[in-house]
């Protein structure tokens, strides 16, 4: 019996997840019946109201299509193949164009004091940043939403087109006048909250990645921090192993 008690997250929304990653895996087959709601509910001790539940998330999504007197069968399986984009893990990698992408900004803020934490010693921080939320999209899907805090004194060098056309850190990097001489990224494997799920268009408790980046410039000021959370089902990592 799968124990669903360790979390605070809903139990539908538990066994969504592992639904979905069963099709995702192979082990419910596209076309293929899947178990029924009476088998599993014994499987996962749980009445029949929450599978049902946890079953209209999937066919909501499209992933099974349920019909009377029949069964429940496998439509299609989540988007785990497309790829859309690759969290780099060197300097070129991290400023390579990602084609066919849009960036949709969402909101500016100025005169931002508190910034997301890099590296203790990374570079003495601006007197103020540019706060600016962009989300990012392909095929009418978004898959990667970002919070931008860019040195204020940096803003008017920075054009409508640059945001809605470049990466951070691509951004940062081709300021006038700017040399970016330290960079650092980090990578955490974590799951959609509210706001990241409705951002991103995936269920409550998804799994995303959430990477952070910073820069430093030729005088040594953190003119850059980035957060970005991407969807989990439409990105990968490559690291080169030396």
């Amino acid at each position: 019996m799968i124990d669903l008690s360790r979390s605070s997250v809903s139990r539908y929304i538990q066994l969504a997840t592992l639904f979905r990653r069963r099709i995702e895996q192979g082990i419910w087959k596209t076309g293929a019946q899947i178990p029924t709601v009476d088998d599993l509910a014994v499987e996962c001790g749980v009445a029949r109201a929450t599978i049902r539940q946890a079953l209209g998330e999937l066919e909501a999504e499209g992933l099974i299509e349920r019909f009377r007197a029949k069964g429940t069968f496998v439509r299609k399986p989540p988007a785990t193949n497309r790829l859309w984009c690759e969290v780099e893990t060197d300097w070129n990698g991290l400023l390579r164009a990602r084609e066919g992408a849009e960036i949709e900004v969402l909101g500016e803020i100025r005169g931002v004091l508190e910034i997301p934490a890099p590296p203790a010693d990374m570079g003495v921080k601006a007197p103020r940043y540019v706060h600016i939320r962009r989300r990012h999209w392909r095929d009418g899907q978004p898959f990667l939403v970002t919070e931008l805090f860019l040195d204020q004194r940096l803003r008017g060098k920075v054009t409508a087109a640059d945001l809605r056309g470049k990466t951070a850190l691509k951004l940062a990097s081709g300021i006038a006048g700017v040399q970016i001489t330290d960079a650092w990224q980090t990578l955490t494997i974590g799951t959609a909250d509210v706001e990241t799920a409705t951002a991103l268009q995936v269920p409550l408790n998804a799994p995303v990645a959430l990477v952070r980046r910073a820069a430093v410039d030729q005088d040594g000021v953190l003119i850059l921090v980035a957060d970005g959370i991407y969807r989990g089902d439409v990105v990968r990592i490559d690291i080169k192993l030396r």
